[in-house]
């Protein structure tokens, strides 16, 4: 996989005139044309009638001298779960096949286009978003470009694949448990989770109204930058090149870092003496309450409870249409009570008063996005192989989720596959994406 261009470089190339709108769509409409005759799965439906227009009007403004963003004119892939008006969404799945088209774009869809981003098309996911391995039954599963067979994460799968064979600039996607993160760890490239209520999750497919979270996927903390600001209607982002020097970085040995692969260990070993180089204090805290998490979701958690409230009625009339795996994981939440579903409430209010506590004075809380490098296809063989699997690669990212964090997953050079998660706490996003900016830098 060669190194792939900024957000920034495509738009100065484009403001320059070495490039145009046209002609950069039409080179990643050709990759993704070739992606898919070669037996790729990363989208789902190519828009190339609706990219060519969008990329001519954008290059129309660029001659009258207006951009209307750091975005116009560049090839952006969606998540198969974000309404698009005139076309069906699917969220993944043959069952919402023969629903109506959209009336309108979602909201962040309207927010992109009126940055003049030029959509290419609806990237492949799991079905409704329910897992963090990125299998799909229904349109291929997509496998990392790294390689050997490995899969390339989800739920947001294709969009991650979309960016790392330059098939797009930057991706959109979800995560409701790590499902921006993983699959940017397992291909190579940045995620970021914002905090959930930042960034509004109108006009897409729910998977939990309380954990889902919309964020971008692309080459750089930069280009996720500029992403989030026009999400969120802030000024565009600027790198104020923080130094490392004296940053506060917590590491805790509860929960996330138990059970890592010795390939993940080392790595992230690594990248904390990388820091502690640069003179980041590297702050070790304890957050036993962690552990109890398996407990706390063993019914499923919110998105069982909240899936099943979603699909309860077509999931009882139309269960063969879904993947096996996803219809066993929703059908989880009508076991679950009241009584259960408060009870997560509560626990979850718990653990944010106290991950306040036990973070004070923290600048960010690292650990690896994942606890394993991304594993083959055919190493997922059965369902007892992908309950197993798919547990340890959601057990790092979904702890942030449930904390209703934001989280940054940034590669590790000379590491395929193994990431960097640069953590905080709800309504810290701005920090950790400076931040995330100069840890870029120093990991190289």
């Amino acid at each position: 996989m060669s190194t792939l261009v900024t957000l920034a470089e495509w738009s100065a190339r484009l403001a320059n005139g070495r490039i145009s709108s046209r002609e950069l769509t039409e080179t990643m409409l050709e990759r993704a044309q070739r992606h898919f005759a070669s037996g790729g799965h990363a989208f789902i439906d190519l828009d190339e009638e609706g990219a060519r227009a969008a990329a001519e009007a954008a290059d129309h403004r660029l001659s009258l001298g207006r951009r209307l963003s750091p975005l116009d004119g560049l090839p952006l892939s969606l998540k198969d779960l974000f309404d698009v008006a005139g076309q069906v969404t699917r969220a993944g799945s043959r069952v919402l096949e023969g629903e109506p088209a959209a009336q309108a774009d979602a909201p962040v869809v309207a927010s992109l286009r009126e940055g003049g981003a030029v959509f290419m098309g609806r990237t492949n996911m799991t079905e409704f978003a329910y897992s963090g391995l990125g299998l799909n039954p229904h349109f291929g599963t997509p496998l990392s470009p790294l390689g050997e067979g490995r899969i390339a994460g989800g739920s947001s799968s294709g969009a991650a694949v979309s960016v790392a064979l330059g098939m797009s600039v930057v991706a959109l996607g979800t995560d409701t448990g790590g499902s921006v993160r993983i699959p940017a760890a397992f291909c190579g490239i940045t995620g970021f989770k914002p905090t959930a209520w930042r960034v509004s999750c109108g006009g897409m497919v729910p998977l939990s109204q309380s954990l889902d979270s919309v964020g971008p996927l692309a080459p750089t903390v930069a280009c996720c930058a500029q992403v989030d600001a026009l999400l969120t209607g802030a000024q565009p982002w600027r790198d104020a090149g923080l130094p490392l020097q004296g940053q506060r970085f917590f590491v805790t040995p509860d929960h996330v870092l138990e059970d890592l692969a010795p390939e993940v260990a080392q790595a992230f070993d690594w990248a904390l003496a990388r820091l502690a180089e640069q003179g980041a204090e590297i702050v070790e805290f304890r957050f036993p309450e962690l552990q109890r998490l398996p407990e706390i979701n063993a019914g499923g958690g919110f998105a069982a409870a909240e899936s099943w409230y979603w699909h309860r009625k077509r999931l009882l009339a139309e269960s063969e249409r879904y993947d096996p795996l996803v219809a066993m994981r929703i059908e989880r939440g009508s076991r679950q009570s009241a009584c259960d579903y408060l009870e997560l409430l509560l626990e979850r209010a718990e653990l944010r008063a106290r991950a306040a506590e036990v973070l004070l004075g923290a600048d960010a809380w690292l650990m690896p996005t994942v606890s394993i490098a991304p594993p083959r296809l055919a190493e997922i063989t059965d369902d007892d192989a992908f309950q197993r699997i798919n547990a340890r690669v959601l057990a790092n990212p979904a702890v942030i989720n449930f904390l209703d964090g934001c989280a940054l997953s940034i590669p590790l050079p000379e590491r395929p596959g193994i990431a960097l998660s640069l953590c905080g706490l709800g309504g810290q996003d701005a920090n950790i994406l400076q931040l995330g900016a100069a840890v870029e830098r120093c990991l190289g």
